[in-house]
């Protein structure tokens, strides 16, 4: 995803992920660094189920990204960092990207 010149659907995604309260204490979370889910589940002070449906949601709007790795006693964990972004929302651009919207066409019956 291009957040300097995104699509209407790319800057709803984007808009729509950072906006629940949850989702920008995760990317301030990872903003330094990255880590696994259950440690920052741990620090977030929130289940990992629901950090995961929140993960899910910022790597859907490429915020964030995860790589799994095995550790030394053979155990996957998935670690999260943020994606590096740049996000300048000013009219133009809002005004460009509502131009190609197609979310809301796929929510029209």
């Amino acid at each position: 995803m291009n957040l300097a010149e995104p699509t209407g659907d790319d800057l709803v995604a984007v808009l729509a992920a950072l906006a629940n309260p949850q989702r920008l204490r995760v990317i301030a979370a990872l903003a330094d660094r990255r880590d696994y889910v259950s440690s920052l589940a741990r620090e977030l002070g929130i289940s990992r189920p629901l950090l995961q449906i929140h993960l899910r949601k910022l790597e859907a709007a490429g915020l964030v990204s995860a790589t799994v790795e095995v550790s030394e006693d053979g155990k996957a964990m998935k670690f999260y960092e943020v994606t590096p972004f740049t996000l300048t929302l000013t009219p133009e651009l809002v005004r460009t990207a509502a131009k190609t919207v197609t979310v809301a066409d796929r929510a029209r019956p």
